[in-house]
């Protein structure tokens, strides 16, 4: 059976509600599926997944702190050739940034290899709500990189 882990950072909620929206579309094409907070992640059992799921809300123009501090950890982990996505939630604004774009970027660097460019979900006001829909769009990114996982 295929393995996925949606690892996520959030601060309001908003960019859990979107790891589970992914988990559940996931799910429901037959993938295993773990949901996991990014300061409860044991980095050494990531090679163990098919498919590495990464997100987390933009702060400060870019990646979290809490993000950054995990993203350093998996440097210590050979992670060459697996498959990766990445996640963020952000503020509708050109200036707002983007945390899953350097995500993205630091998958790439580990050597990972990304099976769909990253994918940005709307906040209306820092700490939400969604934009309406895209839960449910989530879930369907979740179906489709379901297939990807091979």
């Amino acid at each position: 059976m295929k393995r996925v882990v949606v690892i996520y950072n959030t601060r309001f909620g908003n960019t859990e509600r979107l790891a589970y929206a992914l988990a559940e579309g996931l799910e429901e094409q037959g993938v295993e599926v773990n949901c996991v907070k990014v300061d409860a992640v044991d980095v050494n059992k990531l090679a163990e997944y098919d498919l590495i799921i990464v997100g987390g809300p933009t702060h400060a123009f870019g990646i979290s702190k809490p993000m950054k501090d995990f993203i350093e950890k998996l440097k210590n982990v050979d992670l060459r050739g697996k498959k990766a996505f990445a996640f963020d939630t952000e503020l509708k604004s050109w200036i707002a940034g983007s945390a899953a774009k350097g995500i993205e970027k630091h998958l790439e660097r580990l050597g990972m290899t990304v099976v769909k460019p990253h994918s940005s979900a709307i906040v209306k006001g820092i700490e939400g709500p969604l934009e309406k829909g895209i839960e449910e769009k989530y879930k369907q990114i979740g179906a489709e990189l379901a297939g990807l996982v091979g």
